[in-house]
């Protein structure tokens, strides 16, 4: 009797069920399936690769990036600090080949809930593209470091 892995017999189960679904051999699947590879998106050519902190701006994982929280670092009324923050959410994207219609999902992290109705109104002028992406707003007890007023993070496509 032999000894499998769970990993095994899933990888065998999902092979089994592409074949069966597309009508071809499994032999077939198993050689149509890349890898996905992990890769910072907006990495510069030749640059050190050493980040200040321990996390990357902007990572890719296949056609998704995923866009690290970022915080406004200036005092300001929440609308201008959220026209900030979306324009350089949309600097990032853009330098990974994505943009702002791409978005599928944002986190909003206001440091204070009763600017939500400001916010959204900056928020909502932006392109999007014909669906708004799905959202999350919370306030949390505190924003990290130098971010004053909200930060925000999201996840898009290429």
């Amino acid at each position: 009797m032999e000894i499998r892995s769970r990993r095994g017999i899933l990888k065998n189960a999902v092979t089994s069920a592409a074949a069966a679904f597309y009508g071809v051999t499994s032999r077939n699947v198993a050689a149509q399936v890349t890898p996905l590879v992990k890769k910072n998106a907006t990495a510069k050519p030749g640059a050190s690769g050493q980040a200040p902190l321990p996390f990357t701006s902007v990572v890719s994982y296949g056609n998704l990036l995923f866009v690290a929280g970022i915080g406004c670092p200036f005092e300001d009324t929440i609308e201008k600090q959220t026209n900030w923050v979306i324009d350089q959410i949309e600097k990032n994207l853009t330098a990974a080949g994505s943009s702002l219609e791409k978005v599928l999902k944002v986190n909003v992290y206001l440091e204070n809930i009763k600017s939500y109705d400001r916010m959204n109104a900056v928020y909502k002028t932006r392109n999007w593209g014909k669906v708004f992406p799905a959202r999350n707003t919370i306030s949390p007890a505190a924003l990290p470091g130098t971010d004053r007023g909200l930060a925000m993070d999201c996840v898009a496509y290429l």
